[in-house]
């Protein structure tokens, strides 16, 4: 969490104490080229400099494209890596233990993932694919078998399950293994949901109208699926504590539903029933973050239809004020959650699957001060100017 320091000042009839207001708006995007059809955006310290960078997977383009970030949360121009057909989704982890940043691409047309390791320097070394299911669609990184290696999940649409390859300790992985989810398993998240310390899996399956709970065994291997009922063609899924309690919850972006879902959890790794909000037309992917800098997470949807994306901040207990919407690009598609220009407080990025690129929206805190006329946190001269910018009639 940021810290707050303030400095008493007078100027422009402002006696005040001046500090941040509330965090978590984001009026302004700028866009940046991409790719063809890029459908999955990524976010991750790649080149080691210590700022984020992109990754973006183009659905029509069958590659991936990262963006190196300038350090001011502006960023050069992509530079393209060959991934499989269909390249959907994107995700980075640490896949072979050297300590910098590699990428997995999904490729729903050529039903495996393209693996592509960092070669220290944030360039890649060329794909290694490995099988899964029938048309994989999305895919998760983390731990399951606690060999403190990082292993992938993915979510097969037509196989109507979920693949779990594990690590062979060196960034390869072993044959994927097969666990039964859903009609229509479109999307995987992660997270340790009955607190026993190991990673379980949460898949949405968008045309049972669910959400598949496998829990791990403790070994990598997964228990038979629960499901929890959500809104109509549930497409997205994301875990993270919404509610403070300490248990992961879930949140599901419904594509016809227009809405997202949130199930907190009971403790145990079952859920309570859904709660929906409304978001914008047409929904395509829910993240997290703690977008206004109050300890807990808010939520982020994707909007294909509406060229936006829906920011829901967290009331507090795992209950969310009425969305606000923010322009993005044209069929925004997938949305990740960074501190992209170093200023502490989490940035937004945003794939738009029709207009080949990603924009990148800063977040803006408000002023506490009516005279921080530019939000700076400081009133000082360029607030004078501000004004004086203005001077004459009022329309």
């Amino acid at each position: 969490m940021r810290g707050r320091m303030g400095v008493s000042v007078l100027i422009l009839g402002c006696a005040a104490t001046i500090a941040n207001g509330q965090c978590g708006t984001f009026p302004d995007q700028v866009s940046y080229s991409a790719g063809a059809s890029p459908h999955s955006v990524a976010v991750g310290d790649l080149d080691g400099d210590l700022d984020l960078d992109l990754a973006v997977a183009n659905w029509d383009g069958a590659n991936v494209s990262v963006l190196m970030n300038n350090s001011d949360g502006t960023f050069a121009a992509p530079v393209i890596y060959a991934a499989g057909t269909g390249s959907t989704a994107v995700a980075v982890g640490d896949l072979d233990g050297d300590l910098d940043l590699d990428l997995v691409v999904v490729n729903v047309y050529a039903n495996n993932v393209s693996v592509l390791l960092n070669n220290g320097d944030g360039t890649f070394a060329a794909q290694v694919s490995y099988g899964t299911g029938d048309a994989p669609s999305s895919v998760g990184v983390g731990d399951l078998d606690g060999d403190l290696d990082l292993d992938l999940a993915v979510a097969n649409f037509f196989g109507n399950n979920v693949s779990v390859l594990l690590n062979n300790g060196d960034g390869t992985f072993a044959a994927h293994v097969i666990y039964d989810a859903g009609d229509g398993s479109n999307s995987v998240g992660m997270g340790d949901l009955d607190g026993d310390l190991d990673l379980d899996l949460a898949v949405s399956n968008i045309n049972d109208n669910n959400v598949s709970v496998l829990l791990n065994n403790g070994d990598g291997t997964f228990a038979d699926h629960a499901t929890c009922g959500v809104g109509l063609q549930p497409i997205s899924v994301a875990v993270g504590n919404l509610d403070g309690d300490l248990g992961l919850d879930l949140a599901v972006a419904n594509h016809q539903g227009d809405s997202v879902s949130v199930l907190l959890n009971n403790g145990d790794g079952t859920f309570a029933d859904q709660v929906t909000y409304g978001v914008g037309d047409g929904p395509r992917c829910v993240t997290m973050g703690n977008l206004d800098d109050d300890c807990d997470l808010d939520l982020v949807v994707a909007n294909w239809n509406t060229n936006n994306v829906s920011v829901l901040l967290n009331q507090g207990g795992g209950t969310f004020a009425a969305q606000a919407s923010y322009a993005a690009g044209a069929c925004a598609v997938s949305a990740a959650v960074g501190d992209l220009d170093g200023d502490l407080d989490l940035d937004l990025a945003v794939a738009n699957g029709c207009s080949s690129n990603v924009s990148v929206l800063m977040n803006k805190c408000a002023p506490e001060c009516p005279a921080d006329l530019n939000g700076d946190g400081t009133v000082d001269i360029d607030d004078l100017f501000e004004v004086l910018a203005q001077w004459g009639p009022c329309e």
